[in-house]
């Protein structure tokens, strides 16, 4: 059973008043909030068995290694990958985009060949793609999104060309709320010969995500939007593709022999793997997916959708908002304008004096904003610990705006 009123308890962040009000934080597709048994694990890791892991033979060396490379099989599991040895651990889905960037793209491409991406994707995965615009004269293809922010699997797979080395898409936008048929996109690509890299930062947190079915050869996830540290990540990355990458980084961990004249590298993953990692980082991040996985996917999903029904009528009826995007397959993320002068951080700011947290901004999406023809939006994002309640408190703060900007 889903109890929100415990798992609301169970982080000390939402019981906190901002500026006398009780803390309505609506900012998760940037951040979650930390559980309670996560903030434990960052301290009993630091106070009472920190240590750097892999190299050291002594107590504290081993608890340090044993609970760092034991996320890799739950990472796995959360992710149905098949096997940790698919999972490269990482600070994030933005270094493990550059990393496939660097490993897999930059070696195997040159001028002329395609990456074919959406106009709904954030800056961590469009930059890395312009590196290689800038350095190698690859070329970006875009794809438009329709009317209501749906991205067209057909558009996509039809964007494919025999220069074509890569399609990479997000998910879920962090903008529109869009949920991408990701599944039919790696199914068109693959059958024309080319992978695909998903970035899973939005979406892994709020539906249950299975790597095998969908069949990408890369996925991305960030710890801290997994209501666990910053810092913290991984990437999915198929057998075949793992093959083909080179090393990333140079450094400890990633060799097996180093002389004067050769480097002799480590199995995969560890080969993607260089320096002293994000030791709690990962630990944090590993006790968060426990967390969720405890409580079901199926269920954060199932109460995010009633949030996201929830909200869409509520905010239906304030007829001086304009919600930018209205997919039918949509998360519980929604983004907005208000008619009139008010900017969005003009906003925010009022709605921060209710207490409620919201973004303000591009968010990281500058080409997308630019498509949909606005410069800035407010940006309400729920999770799993979120009500109809906080969303009450919402419509309330966006009718004193609309009261002191119109």
């Amino acid at each position: 059973m889903f109890d929100i009123l415990k798992i609301r308890d169970d982080f000390p962040i939402l019981s906190r008043q901002v500026n006398g009000k009780p803390l309505v934080y609506l900012d998760n597709g940037a951040s979650a909030q930390k559980p309670q048994v996560v903030i434990d694990a960052i301290n009993t890791a630091y106070a009472e068995e920190y240590a750097n892991v892999h190299r050291g033979l002594h107590t504290l060396s081993t608890i340090a290694t044993e609970k760092y490379e034991g996320v890799r099989a739950k990472i796995a599991r959360f992710l149905n990958a098949g096997s940790e040895d698919n999972i490269i651990l990482n600070s994030g889905t933005t270094e493990g985009i550059n990393m496939v960037s660097y490993a897999w793209a930059a070696p195997r491409m040159q001028a002329g060949d395609e990456i074919v991406l959406s106009i709904m994707e954030h800056h961590a995965n469009i930059v890395p793609w312009h590196f290689l615009r800038e350095r190698l004269g690859v070329v970006i293809k875009w794809v438009d999104v329709d009317a209501k922010g749906d991205l067209d699997p057909e558009a996509v797979i039809a964007a494919i060309g025999p220069k074509t080395k890569l399609v990479a898409v997000t998910h879920m936008s962090n903008v529109l709320g869009t949920v991408v048929d990701v599944k039919a996109i790696c199914a068109g690509a693959h059958a024309k010969g080319v992978p695909v890299l998903v970035d899973g930062s939005q979406s892994s947190v709020h539906m249950p995500v299975d790597v095998t079915d969908i069949g990408a050869d890369f996925y991305g996830i960030t710890g801290h939007k997994l209501y666990g540290p910053s810092g913290s990540g991984a990437i999915y990355v198929a057998p075949d593709r793992m093959a083909e990458m080179r090393p990333f980084m140079g450094g400890g961990d990633m060799i097996r022999d180093v002389t004067r004249d050769t480097v002799t590298y480590n199995d995969a993953p560890m080969k993607f793997e260089a320096g002293t990692p994000g030791i709690v980082q990962t630990i944090g991040l590993g006790v968060a997916l426990d967390y969720m996985m405890d409580i079901g996917m199926g269920a954060i999903a199932a109460h995010e959708a009633d949030l996201c029904n929830y909200a869409r009528n509520r905010l239906d009826g304030l007829n001086w908002v304009n919600v930018q995007g209205q997919s039918a397959t949509k998360g519980a993320i929604f983004s907005f304008t208000m008619q009139g002068a008010a900017h969005a951080h003009d906003i925010s700011t009022v709605l921060d004096k209710k207490g409620v947290a919201v973004r303000a901004g591009t968010h990281c999406a500058m080409p997308l904003m630019e498509h949909i023809g606005v410069g800035a939006t407010c940006r309400a994002s729920f999770a799993m610990y979120n009500t109809t309640d906080e969303v009450d408190v919402l419509i309330d703060a966006l009718e004193l705006c609309h009261d002191l900007f119109s």
